[in-house]
């Protein structure tokens, strides 16, 4: 029972919290990448500044409002980092206002459909090619300029970081460093 436990700063990664009675807990900056929470309780913890990156949230009661980094409504401009025939490039995708999006607790964000706009090199010049082949999972996705693209489903649970759906980052700097 860790109920109103002093964790600030913690070094928790990966850490096992299935369950875990974290109520009014102290969670300050602590770091919880990767940590599994399921079915943990959080009412009044505080997770200001905790690292959350991949923490398995789904099941977990009373979860303090974590905002998406993804616009709720509307159209809007997104960024995907992708690796083509030993080159680096950077998608620009327009995120239809009906398409689906979601975040779970960092800056990746996925959707339901995308079209391309452009793809540019890592510093930004244009990259003299019209379509790009993410062939990094089992179902080979193509992404050409001027056309939509849809991924071979969407998971709509948005704790479900790493799921189905087409991946991109809000702006341009964070897909560069991913």
């Amino acid at each position: 029972d860790l109920c109103g436990a002093d964790l600030r700063g913690a070094y928790l990664y990966g850490a096992d919290l299935r369950g875990a009675n974290l109520r009014e807990a102290n969670l300050h900056e602590a770091n919880l990448r990767e940590a599994n929470l399921r079915g943990a309780y959080l009412c009044g913890a505080d997770l200001r500044g905790a690292n959350l990156r991949e923490a398995y949230l789904r099941g977990a009661k009373n979860v303090p409002f974590i905002p998406m980094a993804c616009p709720e409504k509307g159209g809007f401009i997104g960024f995907k980092k992708l690796n083509h025939r030993g080159a680096v490039y950077i998608v620009e995708l327009e995120i239809p206002a009906e398409a689906k999006r979601c975040s779970a607790t960092t800056e990746k964000c996925r959707c339901e459909f995308a079209r391309v706009v452009s793809i540019s090199t890592l510093d930004g010049k244009e990259a003299g090619i019209s379509e790009i082949e993410n062939s990094s999972f089992s179902q080979s996705v193509t992404y050409k300029v001027g056309e939509m693209v849809y991924p071979d489903s969407f998971d709509e649970d948005r704790w479900n970081e790493c799921s189905h759906g087409i991946h991109f980052f809000i702006n341009r700097q964070s897909a560069v460093e991913y």
